[in-house]
């Protein structure tokens, strides 16, 4: 039987056997085996392959591992739980970040403690998006109904839209960026999620309570893992009911 999922994420990504073969540095035949018969790829070509589609090991060969070993690998992903977002490290936001050299991703509805409380946050982006670090910033809405209901919920009513507002402001340098991408989305936020490449932040959400009071994963994406990748795969549906901040530009 052939891999119907392989096949489709080198479709999407415009990837033909030969161009994935030349990628990994193995024979185009060896890819065709892969995609017409299912064979599943070395460890090492799994994890580079899912990496370029941006789709986990476990949707694409999902009986490359034992269930019980996949979940093994997935504990193995969380480097540190943080009891709340207050007990992250000061300066492991601005380490992540500038360690960087692929993707950052940032899923808020504010997030305003990162450049309010840090100076070279925003500067630092700027750096990473001119050295060719794609940038996402997806903001809430500050006009959606999801933003209403959590100020309603955090008994702090417009407070809400007026940091996403605040927030926005220290970003508007980078709002002319190629590698830079700032959005507004109106869905309901059960994690904010902080990427950097292979590693990421998740705050997580308790109701009622601000976000700064809430436990924080610390995940580091393993090859045969999958709750990195479940998070990411969150990131991008929300980045597809996304809409521009400043759609001029």
């Amino acid at each position: 039987m052939p891999n119907d999922r392989l096949r489709s994420g080198m479709l999407k990504k415009g990837l033909t056997p030969a161009t994935l073969a030349d990628r990994l540095g193995v024979d185009p035949k060896t890819v065709e085996r892969w995609v017409t018969q299912s064979r599943n790829p070395y460890p090492r070509y799994r994890h580079s392959i899912a990496e370029l589609l941006d789709e986990s090991e476990s949707y694409l060969w999902p009986d490359a591992l034992p269930t019980q070993r996949a979940a093994q690998v997935s504990q193995s992903e969380v480097v540190h739980i943080y009891p709340r977002r207050g007990a992250v490290p000061t300066d492991l936001w601005q380490q992540l970040l500038e360690k960087a050299t692929r993707q950052v991703g940032v899923l808020v509805y504010g997030g305003l403690f990162l450049p309010e409380f840090n100076h070279r946050w925003v500067p630092t982006l700027r750096e990473k998006a001119l050295s060719g670090v794609q940038v996402e910033l997806l903001f809430g809405d500050p006009e959606g109904k999801h933003i209403a209901e959590r100020g309603d919920d955090e008994g702090i009513g417009q407070a809400m839209s007026n940091k996403i507002l605040n927030s926005l402001a220290f970003y508007k340098e980078l709002r002319d960026l190629d590698q830079v991408g700032i959005y507004y989305h109106d869905t309901i936020l059960y994690n904010s999620i902080y990427r950097f490449d292979d590693e990421m932040l998740v705050n997580t959400h308790l109701y009622g309570t601000p976000a700064a009071y809430a436990p924080v994963l610390h995940l580091r994406r393993l090859g045969g893992g999958d709750l990195f990748d479940g998070y990411v795969a969150s990131f991008n549906r929300v980045l597809g009911k996304m809409r521009a901040v400043w759609p001029e530009h």
